[in-house]
């Protein structure tokens, strides 16, 4: 939750966290209710949480003005100093499980497999095991550890509901390879999606920069507001009634970037649950009809141009086999 500096919001000197922080109450907002005043002095760095989730902060100390701790119906003076010290996430433990992988290729460098829809990348609050890294940590005996104990190997990730190809580093010298790839936006990236409407254009690119929405911080959407730089292309493959299969290629990687961008311009992935908009047409699809079906790097350790190839989930083949009888 880092927050740019300004006269008002600023990171703590020296803070334990990136999600600790401090302000001082300037004229015009003395008088105001604690809770109601970081609500909205929050919301304006492009931080949005609900009053009752700072009431909780509030409540359990999280939240002190000029030293001590307040109640939410707290007015606000001149010169107070707010501080927020969030505590920190309670550390899930990563553990091997005999998860069987899908691996289209696999050195002693570098691993990339095929993850089926509805598997997690990595472990988090709500999905502690069952996921990419619990399957690696059993296939693998050493993985890069730059990202640490949660995330071993693993330099760039896709949604629990988006299936195809992943790449993971086996050490520290591929991991650093392979991330500065993507930085430099190098890596091949080749998605395939079925939208809902029918596609005008044979092929564009969306350039529009992606950051979180206000009224709930695990949404995406389009805005110029605490955003990131991101551009998408697509081409028609395939139109069918009412749908459109589309190529994709990703120049950037941001969090649901193809599925925000594509409900931008009006054409909403099929089966999405977040992003799609059209409950119950999901053409028997449990989760949304995207696939990463290309995925091309330099080897970190040869130089040479690897590229490899996953086809289409079954239920996607099977959603278009429907298609193209009607």
């Amino acid at each position: 939750m880092a927050m740019e500096s300004n006269p008002k919001i600023s990171p703590l000197n020296n803070p334990p966290s990136e999600d600790d922080f401090e302000w001082t109450i300037e004229e015009g907002q003395a008088g105001e209710r604690a809770d109601k005043h970081i609500a909205q002095a929050l919301a304006e760095q492009g931080e949005s949480f609900s009053r009752s989730q700072i009431q909780e902060w509030i409540r359990t100390g999280a939240v002190t003005v000029n030293g001590a701790e307040i109640k939410a119906n707290a007015k606000l003076a001149v010169g107070d100093v707010i501080r927020i010290v969030l505590p920190e996430p309670e550390p899930v433990e990563a553990y091997p499980e005999n998860i069987p992988l899908e691996v289209a290729y696999e050195d002693s460098d570098v691993i990339v497999i095929n993850k089926p829809r509805g598997m997690v990348v990595h472990p988090a609050a709500g999905h502690p095991n069952g996921t990419v890294v619990n399957a690696l940590l059993y296939h693998c005996k050493d993985l890069s550890g730059i990202n640490g104990v949660m995330r071993p190997g693993i330099v760039h990730r896709i949604d629990k509901d988006t299936s195809g190809l992943l790449m993971v580093a086996k050490n520290d010298l591929a991991h650093a390879s392979l991330a500065e790839q993507l930085k430099e936006h190098s890596v091949t990236r080749k998605y395939r999606a079925l939208v809902h409407g029918v596609m005008q254009h044979d092929k564009g690119t969306v350039d529009a920069p992606i950051g979180r929405a206000n009224h709930d911080r695990k949404l995406y959407v389009v805005t110029d507001k605490n955003s990131k730089h991101a551009v998408t292309h697509f081409s028609v493959n395939e139109r069918f009634d009412e749908y459109t299969l589309l190529d994709l290629k990703l120049e950037t990687g941001r969090t649901h970037q193809i599925r925000v961008h594509m409900k931008y311009i009006g054409y909403p992935l099929v089966g999405d649950p977040v992003y799609g908009g059209k409950s119950g047409r999901t053409l028997g699809m449990t989760g949304q009809a995207l696939h990463a079906e290309t995925l091309g790097f330099k080897h970190p350790r040869t130089g040479e141009y690897m590229e490899f190839s996953a086809p289409l989930p079954e239920d996607m083949e099977h959603s278009l086999g429907i298609l193209r009888t009607r």
